[in-house]
């Protein structure tokens, strides 16, 4: 029944019919959904075990295709060998490097006859080259390295200690051996020569004869210690600082000849000496002479008692070189010398 005078829209009531089937829907949608929920839940499951298995085959994949790639490239690569860096030990049968001992031409003070080893004057004229000792370092050193093929087509390393005359020798050597001043490799103390004491200013005639009659009671024996500051070293002192340069070259080079070059004798000859694993109270038995020039003997080598000397055997002058030097070195010999003589 409709109230008022006004249009609208009738709402009709669900009839009982209606009421019924909806509620049967809604039974029926009750009955299943635990069934409908248990199916979703069990795909979710599935699926995420799928992906989970999906991942692990992937992973398992990638794994082994690394460790295929691994294997494959690790066949090719070059391992470098462990670097060993230890010091030398003497007697020594075998090194690394060829060594050649070379004594620095005459200094100054050795051509005025009176021992300077004080390590304040290293670097002074007085411990420079003489006039002598230039013409040594061409006329001898030169040729006995040439025939003893030391430094082929300039390639060795010239380790010279920072004492004037050893420096200077291992200038002129680098000229004429062509190496160039690059492989001169200088030494600060190492090579130092050897502290005298109480015996710095005598005459080397005297202060040699001292220092052998001392070295043979022991290889620790010193000479007293001077008031200059002069160092008094014994054999054994000595022994250490070489053993020192040889380490170093052991560890920097191999397959390489080093000419070592020393102010002194008593470097070389106590070096030598302590290789071949012979008693140091004789090392003056190996002596070097200014100029002289040896290549460094192992323990496995025979040994004389006094070490094979190389000297040029035909001491030649400038205009008879011309044998051994090509033209341009003999100009620059000429050159070298006459600039040196000028000093």
């Amino acid at each position: 029944m409709e109230c008022g005078t006004g249009t609208g829209t009738a709402h009709s009531r669900p009839s009982g019919s209606q009421l019924m089937q909806t509620g049967q829907r809604a039974a029926r949608k009750a009955r299943f959904l635990p069934i409908i929920n248990a199916a979703s839940s069990a795909n979710k499951q599935n699926a995420k075990l799928a992906s989970d298995l999906s991942r692990r085959q992937t992973l398992q994949q990638l794994l082994l295709a690394a460790a295929a790639l691994s294997l494959d490239v690790t066949s090719h690569v070059v391992h470098p060998h462990r670097a060993e860096a230890a010091l030398v030990q003497f007697p020594a049968a075998d090194l690394r490097n060829s060594y050649y001992l070379v004594r620095a031409g005459e200094g100054q003070c050795e051509a005025d006859n009176y021992v300077l080893t004080n390590t304040v004057f290293k670097t002074s004229i007085s411990n420079g080259l003489s006039k002598t000792g230039k013409r040594q370092v061409a006329r001898q050193i030169v040729p006995a390295l040439r025939e003893l093929d030391a430094c082929p087509d300039g390639g060795c390393w010239l380790w010279p200690s920072i004492t004037q005359r050893s420096y200077q020798t291992a200038e002129i050597l680098a000229s004429l051996l062509g190496t160039g001043y690059s492989r001169i490799v200088p030494e600060y103390s190492f090579l130092d020569p050897r502290g005298v004491g109480s015996l710095e200013g005598l005459s080397y005639e005297s202060a040699n004869q001292q220092l052998q009659e001392g070295d043979l009671l022991s290889s620790n024996w010193r000479p007293r210690l001077g008031t200059d500051g002069t160092p008094n070293e014994s054999s054994q002192d000595v022994l250490v600082r070489v053993r020192q340069v040889m380490s170093i070259c052991e560890t920097q080079w191999t397959n390489n000849n080093v000419i070592i070059i020393s102010p002194d004798s008593d470097n070389l000859s106590i070096l030598q000496a302590g290789v071949l694993g012979i008693d140091l109270r004789r090392h003056h038995d190996f002596a070097f002479a200014p100029g002289e020039v040896r290549p460094l003997q192992m323990a496995a080598e025979p040994t004389a008692v006094v070490s094979r000397s190389y000297t040029c055997r035909n001491p030649q002058s400038v205009s008879e070189m011309s044998e051994v030097l090509d033209t341009t070195q003999i100009s620059v010999l000429e050159l070298l010398l006459g600039m040196l003589d000028s000093f």
